[in-house]
């Protein structure tokens, strides 16, 4: 089936569509009934890897500005999930470590979308690995997204109440 240009540019903004739609709808089912969202749920892992890290590591190593860690720490801290501590050897330096509960939410959380992604992705052949890359870079580059905070892209929130069980109360608001 031969597609002219403007039947190929149709099928590639659909695709586009329905990628942003999955993840959409992962994040606010993810959300509502986890009680966490997908960026609260990344910053949890990489602080459990870390073991304790400071806000700016942590922003850099899950590729969000400062300001985005800032607010998703905060959200965290506030349903007791995470603690920052002040260094001794520099008072100024904090460093944040998950708690218990904030270690049962993130044992009891379901797997991210992008876990399903690269599973997928480490099946394919390494020619189209890198066809997808260099793709997917260009469309990148082409809607200007170079320098877009990951974080803006993912749906947070509040996280709501949270009890003994960090995942037993869904999550209702999902602004940011």
């Amino acid at each position: 089936m031969d597609l002219d240009r403007n039947d190929i540019r149709i099928e590639v903004l659909m695709v586009l569509r329905r990628i942003t739609r999955s993840i959409d709808l992962h994040s606010s089912r993810l959300a509502h009934y986890h009680g966490l969202t997908t960026p609260q749920l990344i910053v949890l892992g990489e602080i459990s890897q870390s073991g304790k890290i400071t806000a700016g590591h942590l922003a850099e190593n899950v590729s969000v500005s400062n300001a985005t860690v800032t607010g998703i720490l905060n959200r965290l801290s506030k349903h007791g999930l995470i603690e920052r501590r002040r260094t001794d050897e520099d008072k100024r330096r904090m460093l944040v470590k998950l708690t218990d509960l904030g270690e049962r939410a993130l044992a009891n959380a379901p797997p991210l979308l992008h876990d399903r992604f690269v599973k997928e992705f480490e099946k394919l052949e390494n020619w189209e690995q890198t066809s997808l890359l260099s793709s997917l870079q260009r469309i990148a580059s082409m809607m200007e997204l170079k320098d877009l905070d990951a974080a803006s892209m993912l749906v947070s929130g509040e996280i709501s109440e949270v009890t003994e069980d960090p995942l037993a109360n869904p999550v209702q608001d999902n602004s940011e």
